[in-house]
């Protein structure tokens, strides 16, 4: 810690000490410390109490029961997607492993493509932002190529909802739309496993979808 913050030991470990008192810090050994249960307890009600949490929340929940799947609220930051809220399936052994403040890229995510189509005006921006931030496969379906990736995202723009067709992880699809009323720009999504709900019945269930988000279309 001393190295990290650029400060001497003596300074971190009184720190350290006022961290523990507070609750902040807890002790577990010689020189070792965890995080107190007074941050987790400010950091979760920090979350709960956000506005567009507070918001987006009955709308995960219905989606989750709607589809019996899994649904995410994520924003935008710089190539990557962070997750702000999830809500899983009431019924179903097999869950998603994504988490709350969890990141993925941009490029091979619903959520990713469809914030990022509401930003870029054209085809060309959409390559220049491709060739500005390569990705490397993590699936078979990943869109590495730049091309590719950009016509993609001039569907999306054209379709008003984003796609992850097994790109991010091998066995889970999904279908985003933005989220309307956002205090910024951010969107819903439902993340499915494949062999339980394939990516056409995702589609097929567009207008459900649409109706529990509260956006226009088809």
């Amino acid at each position: 810690l001393a190295k990290a913050v650029d400060s001497p030991r003596s300074t971190v470990h009184r720190a350290l000490g006022s961290l523990v008192r507070a609750g902040l810090a807890h002790r577990v050994g010689q020189g070792r410390y965890e995080l107190g249960d007074e941050f987790l307890r400010l950091a979760f009600a920090y979350q709960a109490a956000r506005p567009d949490h507070v918001r987006v929340l009955p709308v995960l929940n219905a989606l989750a029961e709607e589809f019996g799947e899994t649904a995410h609220f994520a924003a935008l930051d710089g190539d990557e997607v962070v997750y702000r809220a999830k809500v899983d399936p009431a019924a179903g052994a097999v869950r998603l492993t994504s988490t709350i403040g969890g990141r993925n890229p941009v490029r091979c995510t619903a959520v990713g493509k469809v914030l990022l189509a509401r930003e870029l005006p054209d085809e060309a921006a959409a390559l220049a932002w491709a060739a500005a931030h390569p990705i490397e496969a993590r699936t078979p379906r990943t869109l590495v190529d730049d091309r590719a990736f950009a016509a993609e995202i001039m569907r999306t723009k054209e379709r008003g909802y984003g796609i992850d067709d097994q790109e991010n992880e091998q066995g889970i699809n999904c279908v985003a739309f933005v989220a309307p009323g956002a205090l910024e720009p951010a969107a819903v999504s439902v993340s499915a496993l494949a062999y339980r709900t394939g990516l056409p019945e995702l589609l097929e269930r567009l207008p459900q979808m649409r109706r529990i988000i509260g956006v226009a279309g088809e």
